[in-house]
């Protein structure tokens, strides 16, 4: 019996069925997280299927959580979706439940779950929930709600399908998701709007970002900034691949101070893998996207050093 099998009669079992996904949400959290509990809701209308998880007004759009009472965990099936390591998932309660079942694609550096569906060769979770579906030989319902938020998944996670994770398998899956009839162009033009402080903030990275010798690049949003820019952590999203635009450089990081005075990591790269430089700092992720911590500014230039050395060996210039 292949893992998708196995969590199909495990879904089939419980009565009672709870989605989390990781903090801070991307579209394919939000896509994975309430694809999944739409398919789930169509196919056993019996169940009681939640989502659950700190909202994200600027998703809101592909879904929204629920709020539950921590006794509805005491029998539940519980569902982790597009998350890689447990400190990352929203909402500890995620623990509490009878079974607990991991579904993801990146790295498995942090294996947890009484069972664990992890492919870090898919594009995205999105694309593996339609595997799951297409796996269960008709007894999952992919509707077309559900494939709307399917596909929102796997266009943000491949950055409407440019990134190295794109395959055939990925395109054939995002067929299948059109082929129920989705307002495709209309979520691909959702995904592309920014708002006007996010258009001040593109003018802002342009004209502060820094290079390093070796075509790294790096900015450094403060709090100051993101104020005066009236944008929170989440805004900052628009900014990540807008360093990776300019054709020179090979990798790059956007530093997002928060409120405690630590900052956020956004790495990325178009070739070498950033990922082991993330778990230096305490975080981790894909070989070209991952996310990090640091405890204040003064380990920026550490960093950045670093990130240097990796885009000097990609390129054979390490003198």
């Amino acid at each position: 019996m292949t893992v998708e099998q196995q969590i199909i009669e495990k879904i089939k079992e419980f009565d009672t069925i709870i989605i989390h996904r990781h903090q801070r949400p991307d579209p394919d959290a939000f896509g994975s997280q309430c694809g999944l509990a739409t398919i789930l809701r169509a196919s056993f209308p019996q169940k009681q299927i939640y989502q659950v998880g700190k909202d994200e007004p600027g998703l809101a759009w592909i879904g929204q959580e629920q709020e539950i009472a921590d006794s509805v965990y005491a029998d539940a099936l519980v569902i982790v979706t597009d998350t890689a390591n447990r400190p990352r998932v929203d909402d500890d309660r995620y623990l509490t439940g009878k079974f607990l079942i991991k579904i993801d694609h990146h790295p498995n550096d942090d294996p947890y779950g009484d069972l664990m569906l992890v492919r870090p060769e898919a594009s995205s979770c999105s694309e593996l929930i339609v595997d799951l579906v297409n796996a269960a030989a008709g007894t999952l319902v992919l509707n077309q709600e559900a494939a709307a938020k399917l596909y929102a998944g796997i266009v943000g996670d491949t950055g409407r399908f440019m990134y190295a994770g794109t395959t055939a398998h990925t395109m054939e899956v995002t067929a299948q998701l059109m082929h129920t009839g989705i307002a495709a162009a209309a979520i691909n033009r959702k995904l592309d709007e920014i708002s006007k402080p996010e258009v001040r903030l593109a003018a802002y990275v342009l004209q502060n970002m820094q290079f390093t010798a070796h075509d790294a690049a790096y900015i450094v949003l403060t709090k100051d900034v993101l104020a005066e820019l009236d944008l929170g952590d989440a805004g900052t999203s628009s900014a990540v691949p807008l360093l990776g635009k300019i054709a020179q450089i090979i990798c790059w990081t956007v530093f997002v101070e928060q409120r405690d005075g630590s900052y956020r990591l956004r790495i990325r790269s178009k070739r070498p893998h950033i990922n082991e430089l993330a778990k230096e700092y305490g975080g981790g992720g894909h070989p070209l996207a991952s996310g990090a911590m640091i405890s204040d500014a003064t380990q920026i230039p550490e960093f950045v050093a670093k990130l240097d050395q990796i885009a000097a060996k990609d390129t054979g210039d390490t003198e």
